[in-house]
């Protein structure tokens, strides 16, 4: 027996369909034969295929247990990383219905199976003394994407649960992953997602992953981003990629993206973003429930409603839990107001990073010379700043 068969994408990527046996040049080839898991019988001596069953033809593209598992980086979504398999543990199971099948249960990544690989042609009793001296560190098979160095371009990824992790730990995934991987697996990312993971990478990856990407493909992710975000990416990148990338995004985002780049990255005009909720002091709780329904950036980051005089200057602010809190027909101008507290355009990191410091503030408006709102910096942009110092 050489290698074990496994459908890639089937409707039970676990169940082993069939075992090779070995070729006398020990390369798997199209042409070769494999014994089905459904026609084996457990005997005296061993196992054999079952009276007038044969040897069947490979399946087109297996994925092959030893060659593309063992050794090779798997993405653990469960566990928010990823890690090496150095042993697949598998179960025999009997039914009166399916017969006999074989399953992978769990993938071993710790020290025990690095022992049996490095063991492997001893007596399989002594193997199996001295590997369970050590502890166990497995990964359920339900918790593993397969990443396939061979097939980068049609990388298996279960999307959903991917889309379910936090952009973060995506992102550390893909600082964790070898060249070739992170690109295969940031490119299988829909828009939305690619888009919240690079804004949690730094600046020198950001330009990595994007490096293949065509204009078309960088400005849908990038429209995706919150216009701060973007504008700090497209600064980092060479002026004629970065001038491609404005021409192929939609006038509105290119406008506020534009009107960004040209602040200094230390200012709080660079740090900050234009997707904010502001409200003539008039408005009702309602006005406030229909503008948060239409709200097309990160709503999680919508801590304040900013009260405009009739020239647009923010006169005051007014928390979100207190209009959650009112009657739909209050007015905001009779709702409980916050302390506020603004900066200029020009005000330096560091003294915004001061200012959410002594205010405690999750949120702070950038105002123009003439106290009219151009923007807004949410603590996350201050975080990032003190990290990069």
């Amino acid at each position: 027996m050489h290698e074990f068969a496994v459908l890639p994408g089937g409707e039970d990527s676990s169940r082993v369909l069939g075992l090779i046996l070995r070729p006398t040049d020990k390369r798997v080839e199209p042409g070769h034969r494999m014994a089905p898991v459904r026609d084996l019988e457990t005997t005296p001596a061993g196992l054999r295929l079952r009276s007038g069953a044969l040897l069947a033809p490979l399946p087109h593209d297996p994925v092959l247990l030893e060659r593309d598992l063992l050794d090779q980086q798997i993405i653990d979504v469960h566990g928010r990383k990823v890690v090496r398999v150095n042993d697949v543990v598998l179960e025999w199971e009997q039914s009166p219905d399916a017969g006999t099948s074989l399953r992978i249960v769990e993938v071993e990544v710790g020290l025990r199976g690095a022992v049996r690989r490095l063991l492997k042609g001893l007596p399989v009793s002594s193997v199996d003394r001295i590997a369970q001296r050590f502890g166990p560190s497995v990964i359920p098979w339900e918790f593993v994407d397969l990443i396939d160095p061979a097939r980068r371009v049609r990388l298996k990824v279960d999307q959903d649960r991917l889309a379910e992790m936090h952009p973060s730990d995506i992102a550390d995934i893909l600082e964790d992953l070898a060249p070739a991987e992170r690109q295969a697996l940031f490119e299988s990312l829909n828009e939305e997602v690619a888009a919240e993971t690079l804004e949690e990478v730094d600046p020198r990856l950001q330009k990595s992953l994007i490096q293949s990407l065509d204009s078309e493909q960088v400005a849908g992710i990038v429209e995706e981003m919150d216009p701060g975000a973007a504008a700090d990416l497209l600064a980092e990148l060479p002026e004629e990629k970065s001038e491609a990338i404005l021409e192929e995004m939609d006038p509105e985002e290119r406008q506020e993206v534009e009107e960004l780049l040209e602040f200094s990255q230390d200012s709080a005009a660079g740090r900050m973003t234009t997707e904010y909720i502001a409200l003539p002091a008039t408005a009702t709780v309602t006005d406030v429930h229909r503008a948060l329904r239409h709200f097309e950036g990160d709503i999680d980051l919508i801590t304040d409603i900013y009260l405009l005089d009739e020239e647009e200057r923010v006169t005051s602010v007014v928390p979100v839990v207190h209009v959650l809190l009112a009657e739909s027909e209050n007015t905001l101008a009779t709702l409980p107001h916050a302390h506020l507290v603004t900066c200029q355009i020009e005000t330096t990191g560091r003294k915004v990073a001061e200012l959410f410091d002594k205010y405690n503030l999750r949120a702070l408006p950038v105002v123009d010379p003439d106290s009219r709102l151009v923007g807004v910096v949410h603590a996350e942009q201050v975080i990032s700043l003190l990290r990069n110092q």
